[in-house]
C-alpha cells in the first residue's frame, strides 16, 4: 500500500492532485500537509512512498529541503511541483537531488506522466529541461543563452528574496547567515546579470523568464 504525501497550501490544488493519485493508486493513503513544518511532521510519522512538493510551501526552504527531508527519509522520492520557471528551477531542483521538477502550468497528462515516471523509475525530466541540459555539454551557449542558468542554488534564493522586497538584514536572518555574506551574494548575482540595481534585476530576471 503506497502513502503519497501532497505538500501543498492551496485547498483546491491538493484536492486536484489527491483525485489525480486515487485515480492511479485506488488503495493509495494519501497524506496532506499545507506547511513544510507540518510535511516533516507527516514525514517522520510515516515512511512516505513519494513526496509531492510545492516549492512555494509556507515555512519553506527553497532548495534546502530537499534536503531537509531527506535528513528524515532518506531515500523518499520527490516529485516538485512548482510555479516557478522549469527552465531555471527545474534544473538546480534536479541538481539538488528532486526526482523530478514539473511546473504547475502543465497538463493534468503531464503531471500523471511526472508522478508514474518518479514513482516507477525513480527520475522525471520533462522536454524543456532535457534540452536545457543538453545545451549545458556547451557552455559557452549555455552561458549566452541565459544567465540567470549559471546562478547556484543559494544564488536563486536569495534573489528571489530581493525581489520580494526583503532587507539584507531579513534575508539574513532567514536564511541564518551573516549580513555581510548576503551582501557578497547579491554582488555576485548583479555581477553575473550585469545589472547594478534592483530594478536593473527585477527587469532582467523577468526578460529571461519570458525567453520561452
Amino acid at each position: 500500500m503506497k502513502h503519497i504525501l501532497i505538500v501543498e497550501n492551496y485547498p483546491v490544488i491538493r484536492l486536484a492532485t489527491k483525485k489525480l493519485l486515487l485515480n492511479l493508486y485506488k488503495d493509495a493513503i494519501i497524506h496532506e500537509a499545507a506547511s513544510f513544518s507540518a510535511a516533516l511532521v507527516e514525514i517522520e510519522a510515516c515512511e512516505q512512498n513519494m513526496v509531492i512538493l510545492d516549492d512555494g510551501i509556507p515555512e519553506g526552504q527553497g532548495f534546502q529541503m530537499i534536503r531537509t527531508i531527506r535528513d528524515v527519509q532518506k531515500s523518499v522520492p520527490i516529485l516538485v511541483f512548482s510555479a516557478n520557471e522549469e527552465r531555471i528551477y527545474g534544473i538546480h531542483y534536479l541538481h539538488f537531488g528532486a526526482n523530478g521538477f514539473i511546473a504547475k502550468n502543465s497538463t493534468l497528462a503531464e503531471l500523471r506522466t511526472a508522478i508514474l515516471s518518479v514513482a516507477e523509475s525513480g527520475r522525471y525530466i520533462s522536454d524543456k529541461i532535457g534540452v536545457e541540459l543538453l545545451n549545458q555539454l556547451d557552455k559557452y551557449n549555455y552561458r549566452a543563452d541565459n544567465p540567470l542558468l549559471e546562478l547556484s542554488p543559494r544564488e536563486i534564493t536569495i534573489m528571489d528574496l530581493l525581489l520580494e522586497g526583503l532587507w539584507i538584514k531579513e534575508i539574513a536572518a532567514r536564511l541564518n547567515l551573516k549580513a555581510s555574506s548576503i551582501s557578497t551574494y547579491k554582488e555576485r548575482i548583479f555581477e553575473k546579470l550585469q545589472v547594478s540595481t534592483l530594478i536593473e534585476m527585477f527587469q532582467s530576471v523577468k526578460g529571461y523568464k519570458d525567453m520561452d
